[in-house]
């Protein structure tokens, strides 16, 4: 038996900017929650077909990060995301994110998305395609 493969991760590359920095001079948590965002969005439009992306808007019903190490100003962060396991309405997407320069983990987090019907925005099953080209399973 072979293990499975390894989830494709996506990665952006970010750089702190001076609105990013709190009072305590670095970034503020809520700037990580919107770089883990950001990088599901970005993910969704590079990999999901045209088709798909006009069917489908998601929207995230849980967020969990852990806080490893404060970004600082100016510095260069890459976020990477792969989607973990699918219920029938739920996927669950996983976001490291890391310090450019000497790849130290600054977060982790583990969001939970549900999938909408663009159109009428409710809660819909995914076909089959989407299934296959973002999860790793069924939970």
């Amino acid at each position: 038996m072979t293990d499975p493969q390894p989830p494709e991760r996506f990665t952006l590359t970010l750089r702190v900017v001076p609105g990013d920095i709190d009072e305590l001079g670095h970034v503020n948590n809520v700037v990580y929650l919107r770089w883990v965002q950001e990088v599901a969005v970005a993910h969704w439009r590079t990999a999901a077909t045209p088709a798909q992306q006009d069917a489908l808007v998601w929207v995230a019903v849980r967020h969990e990060i852990d806080y490893k190490r404060p970004a600082m100003p100016d510095e260069e962060i890459l976020v990477a995301t792969w989607v973990g396991v699918a219920s029938r309405r739920t996927f669950e997407r996983h976001t490291e994110i890391y310090r450019a320069h000497d790849r130290a983990l600054l977060a982790r987090a583990r969001t939970v998305w549900c999938p909408l019907d663009r159109a009428t925005l409710k809660v819909i099953e995914v076909d089959a395609d989407v299934r296959a080209r973002f999860s790793v399973g069924e939970a």
